[in-house]
């Protein structure tokens, strides 16, 4: 009766699926990250910055208390059925393009709130030690800084001090044309180890590694090298490698797994003694049934890492300044390979408003 009771429960444990409609609510977040994303290089800014809010107001509101983190750390749940909130680089990317928004909307103080948000993403705060080594994060925020008759140059030389592709130059706080650029595709993610408990990184890669702005009729040119790498984010925190292993719940399977292979047989041979020595035999027959109440337990846990991911994000992040005169203007766009060869162009058009900052976003995938 007990060994049914607690097969039966086991087996419930283990059977746990999530409906359609639970998948969905659980992936909203992914699927506004996507989707903001898209709208950016569509140049859809209004359609991008709702989903941008709501993502966010939805990443701030969960937190180690969320029933549904909580629960992917039972041993009987996948980490997939928690609510998506994504890896430190992805949580910061979301706020690294509310960010520029802001800053399309002539709001450099909000940005400069999201740069800082985003660079907290990369901090660990149950180790302590792990401090932000995004280079864009800390430039942008002392640059906003700047712009707002501030002191950015602690932030400056943070952003130069991590810098691992190029150097950011000091501030031109007479630019008022910023040009934000992306790359590539980011970074994806794969299950590995015994029971798929370890999380790995699948690199990203961009063909164009920089971008020059040239302005019709002005002669006015910028180029925007890569400063932030999205494959080296995911990998590192705070420039340190890391691994990604759901260590408990593998232990807890392979233990299970083991005691009840062991149980097993030990039990099949004292069994076999039947007739020869009955305290043997239920001693056996025990073990039995507990070799196949931990084999349940162990078929039952879930240790497979969280794959899910936001699969549009680009591999590399630029940034260039020019100075020009108010009016309406003409740009080309070649994105660069790194010998120098262009591989995509793109044609854009923008106001330049006099006393504002005009905020250009650029992909290579617009």
């Amino acid at each position: 009766m007990i060994i049914g009771a607690v097969l039966a429960l086991a087996a419930l444990a283990g059977c746990a699926s999530l409906s359609p409609e639970e998948r969905t609510r659980r992936d909203r977040v992914l699927t506004e990250y996507r989707d903001a994303a898209s709208a950016m290089r569509r140049g859809d800014t209004a359609a991008a910055k709702p989903l941008l809010d709501d993502a966010l107001l939805t990443l701030g509101g969960i937190t180690a208390g969320d029933k549904t983190a909580r629960g992917s750390r039972n041993y009987f749940r996948e980490e997939s059925t928690k609510n998506f909130r994504g890896e430190p680089y992805e949580r910061a990317m979301a706020y690294f393009y509310r960010g520029v928004l802001y800053w399309m909307d002539g709001e450099p103080d909000n940005a400069r709130a999201c740069f800082r948000s985003a660079a907290l993403q990369d901090a660990d705060p149950e180790q302590g030690k792990y401090e932000s080594d995004w280079v864009l994060l800390d430039y942008l925020d002392g640059y906003a800084t700047t712009k707002l008759n501030g002191d950015g140059s602690d932030a400056l030389k943070r952003a130069q001090a991590v810098a691992h592709i190029h150097r950011p130059p000091a501030y031109d706080k007479q630019a008022n044309v910023l040009v934000f650029v992306e790359t590539g595709r980011g970074p994806g993610k794969f299950a590995a180890g015994e029971y798929s408990e370890q999380l790995h990184f699948r690199p990203g890669g961009a063909d164009a590694v920089s971008a020059e702005i040239r302005v019709a009729g002005t002669g006015a040119v910028a180029v925007a090298p890569a400063y932030d790498d999205l494959t080296f984010q995911a990998t590192t925190r705070g420039g340190r490698q890391m691994d990604h292993v759901l260590a408990n719940k593998a232990v807890f399977k392979g233990a299970t797994d083991n005691f009840g292979n062991a149980a097993i047989l030990s039990g099949a041979i004292l069994a076999s003694q039947q007739g020869r020595n009955s305290a043997a035999d239920e001693v056996g027959l025990g073990l039995l049934a507990a070799g196949v109440v931990s084999k349940i337990f162990s078929a039952a846990t879930t240790p497979s890492a969280d794959v899910r991911a936001w699969d549009n994000l680009p591999n590399l992040l630029g940034f260039a300044t020019l100075r020009l005169p108010p009016g309406r203007h003409a740009a080309t766009v070649d994105f660069r390979n790194p010998t120098g060869q262009t591989v995509v162009t793109r044609q854009i058009a923008f106001d330049v408003v006099a006393g504002r900052d005009t905020v250009l976003f650029v992909s290579d995938r617009n």
